[in-house]
């Protein structure tokens, strides 16, 4: 479920996820005029008054705008053997609260990174509230959900990526991290953090703090190490 008009924006200009029908309270069509003009010729634009639309949701819907759009998932070797060369991969571990998720998908838009790779313990990056966190994100980024038992860092290193994984107990500081071309930053559920075997697998990199403050909210994490990765790549080489 894509709301409001940005993510509508972003849903149908993506592709990722075919638009299969539009709700509009009625006073929001003329105003769309242009939004609607873009989606591919056949989708069902429906309009209906507030009070109907309310109805239809299970509560008043300020937006006035709802799309429907049809997943379609992708392999994750396939997704990863076809990146570049030079590449960032944001993966996520047992991320479970959908504000976070929203968060992370954004950021990964905002600093370029090339694709998400979640593994089963994740909650739904299309659920409806994290599409809307997201700001569309969601929708515009690349990613992959490996079925449960399949492992998340032999996954990556597969495919030629270096996974570092974010912890306060880091072994190394991000600001002296210097990224592989093919690196993978890997994000766990706030409180427990990254399992103690993935963080044994992968190169720990920390965030300096303050003393007596050790941790972030983890979509402020993936903002601030996905910075840092996006500028690596543009010092030259």
């Amino acid at each position: 479920m894509a709301e409001g008009r940005v993510v509508l924006e972003k849903l149908a200009a993506a592709g990722r996820h075919p638009v299969r029908s539009v709700l509009l309270a009625e006073a929001r069509v003329e105003g769309l005029a242009d939004v609607l003009a873009h989606l591919p010729a056949g989708v069902p634009v429906y309009a209906a008054s507030q009070a109907v639309m309310d109805a239809i949701v299970g509560f008043p819907i300020h937006r006035g705008i709802l799309a429907v759009g049809e997943r379609t998932p992708q392999n994750p070797q396939a997704l990863l053997a076809a990146l570049p060369a030079a590449s960032t991969v944001v993966a996520l571990s047992a991320i479970a609260n959908h504000d976070n998720m929203g968060g992370i998908f954004r950021n990964a838009a905002a600093f370029g990174a090339d694709a998400v790779l979640l593994d089963a313990d994740c909650c739904d990056p299309l659920y409806r509230k994290a599409i809307r966190v997201s700001v569309g994100a969601a929708l515009t980024i690349p990613f992959a959900v490996l079925p449960r038992g399949h492992d998340l860092v032999q996954t990556l290193a597969g495919a030629g990526f270096e996974t570092i994984a974010l912890s306060p107990r880091g072994e190394v500081e991000l600001h002296d991290l210097v990224p592989a071309p093919r690196t993978a930053a890997l994000f766990g559920a706030e409180g427990p953090g990254l399992a103690g075997e993935l963080l044994a697998r992968t190169r720990s990199v920390r965030i300096a703090m303050a003393g007596g403050f050790d941790s972030l909210n983890v979509a402020t994490t993936s903002g601030i190490v996905l910075h840092h990765l996006a500028a690596a790549r543009r010092q030259p080489l």
